[in-house]
C-alpha cells in the first residue's frame, strides 16, 4: 500500500477496481481544511483520462509494471506469438488485447510488453512501421503535386489513404498512433 506522500508521475494504482496511471498530481494545502492531493489518472487499458481529489494520506494499492522488449513472430490463427530476444521465450498473446494494433504488427517487428505479475495488460508499438502496398489503382502521370489521395490496401490488412503516385509493391512509413501514411520510403 503507498499512501498520497508516495505519488509520482508514471505510477499505477488500483482505483475504481481498475489500473490507472499517475499522470500529474499535485499537493494542495488550503488555509481551512484538510490537505489534499490533486490528480489526473489515465486507465492503461482504455487511455481515458480522469481527474480525482485525494484526501492527504489516503491509502492506494500500487502495482508494479513491468516493460519488456519483445519481437512479434507470427500470428497462428488465433494468438499472437511474440518472442524474449534474450532468453528466445516465447509468449502467446490474444488478439482481443492486440486490437487494432494488429494492422501495425509485421513479422519481427519490436513491440513492447507491459505487464504485472500475473497478466499482460497492454502491448506498445514502435511509433513508426514501414509497410508494403498490395494493392491499390495505378498512379496517375502528373498527379504528383495535388493532393487528392486514393486507398490503400498494405500487406497487414490496413487500409489508409495515400497520394495518387504510390504505386502496387512500394513501401510506406505509418504512423501507428494515428494510422495515416507519412511518406513513401
Amino acid at each position: 500500500m503507498a499512501s498520497t506522500a508516495d505519488f509520482r508521475n508514471g505510477m499505477v494504482i488500483i482505483f475504481k477496481n481498475s489500473l490507472f496511471e499517475i499522470v500529474e498530481f499535485q499537493h494542495v494545502k488550503p488555509g481551512k481544511g484538510g490537505a489534499f492531493v490533486r490528480t489526473k489518472l489515465k486507465n492503461v487499458r482504455t487511455g481515458h483520462v480522469i481527474d480525482n481529489t485525494f484526501r492527504s494520506g489516503e491509502k492506494v494499492k500500487e502495482i508494479r509494471i513491468q516493460k519488456k522488449k519483445m519481437e512479434y513472430l507470427f500470428n497462428d490463427g488465433v494468438n499472437f506469438v511474440v518472442m524474449d530476444p534474450v532468453t528466445y521465450a516465447q509468449i502467446e498473446i490474444n488478439e482481443e488485447l492486440i486490437g487494432d494494433k494488429k494492422f501495425f504488427m509485421k513479422e519481427n517487428t519490436e513491440i513492447a510488453l507491459f505487464q504485472t505479475e500475473d497478466e499482460i495488460i497492454y502491448i506498445e508499438l514502435p511509433t513508426t512501421v514501414n509497410l508494403e502496398v498490395v494493392e491499390c489503382e495505378p498512379g496517375i502521370k502528373g498527379n504528383t503535386v495535388s493532393n487528392v489521395t486514393k486507398n490503400a490496401k498494405l500487406e497487414t490488412g490496413l487500409e489508409v489513404q495515400v497520394p495518387m503516385f504510390v504505386n502496387n509493391g512500394d513501401t510506406l512509413k505509418i504512423d501507428t498512433r494515428t494510422g495515416h501514411y507519412i511518406e513513401r520510403v
